[in-house]
């Protein structure tokens, strides 16, 4: 075990599975040559060639439909977009095309494709370049969904990623590409996180906080001066996959702590905390003894201003103040 970034880990696990298959490649704009727009792909392209790590035009449409034909055909790309924001420039490849090939070819075509990038709000880039879309994806049948929090879970759920033979939508976060934190060393076996298998990061018995990406890290921390302050425990469980989503786990932790508080930074209105409020309502609603709580990001577009944007995010603050208010 050693300490890495989320940037390190993602690119230790694209240097693996380059070696571990002759069919996977990387495509995206400006991952060759100059090492990727956030340096995930630095040094790969020297390694593995114009043939394995390669320069897209900047035209979602047009590399994402030509990485969804490849894989159609046994190519296992790994397709980077700068900002999730762009899809909607794909729109139809993503989700008319690698959705549904293998439901309207009745089985007898894959679509093995991952598609990757930054997806969230706090950098200060606008609205147009915010957009944290993991719950609109999640709603199409046929796309799997993951966001990573931890080095050790960027790089185990890429991986599993690169290895399905449906398409996969990682969504990253800028924020979080140089945190560190300890990842399994290759020489201990391979590190491979299934997908679909939540994780509980924090064991307590008062309240559940469930997340998901970098809002993990708010709940933790909510979580720690919560019981530092009021002596309330909280059970902080990371979904790490939105779709496949292990229920199972958010049942059997507000089963356990009687309430729950959701912790999303999709916007509030049919994000992913409004399924889990739903899954929650209809699986544990007699073992609760207050509403469900959810901290969202507030329902506007992504606000320019850093620090009028800071309090439109989760925070660890947000948390607090609404754990209290059930608590």
């Amino acid at each position: 075990m050693r300490e890495i970034s989320y940037r390190e880990a993602l690119r230790e696990a694209f240097d693996e599975e380059l070696a571990h298959d002759e069919n996977v490649v990387i495509m995206g704009e400006e991952v060759a040559q100059y090492n990727g727009a956030y340096k995930v792909t630095q040094g790969l392209w020297e390694k593995w060639g114009d043939k394995r790590i390669v320069d897209t035009p900047i035209s979602e449409a047009g590399f994402i439909g030509m990485g969804v034909g490849a894989s159609m055909l046994g190519i296992r790309p790994v397709m980077e977009l700068m900002f999730w924001s762009f899809h909607s420039v794909a729109f139809d490849q993503l989700v008319n095309n690698a959705a549904c090939v293998r439901y309207m070819s009745g089985g007898l075509i894959n679509c093995p494709i991952v598609m990757r990038g930054p997806a969230n709000g706090g950098t200060n880039v606008g609205a147009t370049h915010s957009h944290v879309p993991e719950g609109l994806f999640a709603a199409f049948p046929g796309l799997k969904v993951c966001c990573p929090a931890t080095p050790a879970d960027a790089k185990g759920l890429m991986k599993s990623a690169i290895r399905d033979n449906d398409p996969v939508y990682i969504m990253e976060n800028t924020l979080l590409y140089g945190n560190k934190g300890p990842v399994p060393d290759p020489s201990e076996g391979e590190h491979i996180v299934p997908l679909g298998v939540a994780d509980l990061k924090r064991e307590g018995s008062d309240i559940s906080l469930i997340s998901h990406g970098r809002c993990v890290l708010h709940a933790l921390e909510a979580a720690e001066q919560l019981s530092a302050e009021h002596g309330i425990e909280c059970d902080v469980l990371d979904l790490r996959s939105i779709r496949p989503l292990d229920q199972d786990a958010i049942i059997k932790s507000v089963m356990k702590t009687n309430r729950a508080v959701l912790v999303d930074e999709s916007k509030p209105f049919c994000g992913v905390s409004a399924q889990i409020t739903t899954l929650i309502q209809e699986y544990a609603f007699d073992y609760l003894d207050a509403p469900i709580k959810r901290v969202c990001t507030i329902d506007a577009p992504a606000i320019y201003s850093k620090h009028i944007e800071d309090e439109q995010l989760p925070n660890p603050k947000r948390v607090i103040e609404t754990v209290l208010s059930i608590a």
